[in-house]
């Protein structure tokens, strides 16, 4: 016997039982500017997975002294959802564009390494010597054996 809307029985979503469409995934969040908090207090609210690797910057006053936490990487943040939550985070009205992630498992790793130097309290500085193209590994601290090439450099 089929069942008819109106008949009372309720009809199944096909998409909510496919295992694609539920399997949790990384993504990064390119946020509007300034709005990459804003973005993780959302991803709170919904019950989202996220990231926003932070750190401290002091700044001081007359005579106050005031720390800040800063995102480590202005713009962007990152968020793990189901596939078919990714709608309701495109969305948002804080996101500019939302980038997959094509190696879910060297993400996780990258993002465990960027975590460990946070909680290794590792000072973050810019390297002038290091140029776009230049491949590089990371030598000794909490990063050691990380290695990439530089895409960029902020000026």
């Amino acid at each position: 016997m089929e069942s008819h809307p109106s008949d009372g029985t309720e009809q199944e979503d096909p998409l909510a039982m496919d295992p694609e469409w539920t399997q949790l995934l990384w993504f990064v969040a390119h946020t509007r500017p300034r709005a990459e908090k804003k973005l993780a207090e959302f991803c709170v609210e919904q019950g989202y997975e996220h990231r926003l690797p932070v750190y401290r910057s002091v700044k001081t006053y007359a005579r106050k002294r005031v720390i800040f936490e800063k995102p480590l990487f202005p713009g962007y943040m990152f968020a793990r959802v189901e596939r078919r939550h990714r709608l309701m985070l495109v969305q948002n009205r804080y996101v500019a564009n939302l980038l997959d992630v094509h190696d879910q498992e060297e993400f996780v790793g990258q993002l465990d390494a960027i975590y460990r130097a946070l909680d290794a309290r590792v000072e973050i500085r810019v390297c002038p010597e290091i140029k776009p193209g230049l491949q590089v590994r990371i030598k000794s601290g909490p990063l050691r054996g990380t290695e990439g090439w530089v895409e960029s450099r902020a000026k």
